[in-house]
């Protein structure tokens, strides 16, 4: 059981890696929790394969940096449709 949960850390840090993708993406592709992947990509990857969880750590923190940015792009677009729907 405990190979399983390495090679899925190394897939997630993998795929957000390709991607660009966030944590919520990324469980979303997977079918798990965020908690799950976070948790796969900041601690346990960091076991399994060190050089991997840098290059994911950078991409998450960029995200971290962004995500009020997105944050205002969603509800935009929220009101837009709303308006556009009316």
């Amino acid at each position: 059981m405990k190979g399983i949960v390495e090679e899925r850390a190394a897939m997630l840090g993998e795929y957000i890696i390709e991607k660009g993708a966030t944590v919520r993406s990324a469980a979303q592709k997977f079918g798990i929790s965020k908690s799950t992947v976070h948790k796969d990509v900041s601690q346990r990857l960091k076991n399994v394969n060190p050089v991997l969880y840098r290059e994911v750590r950078e991409i998450l923190d960029t995200n971290k940096r962004q995500r009020h940015i997105r944050g205002g792009i969603a509800t935009k677009h929220k009101y837009e449709m709303l308006r556009n729907k009316k």
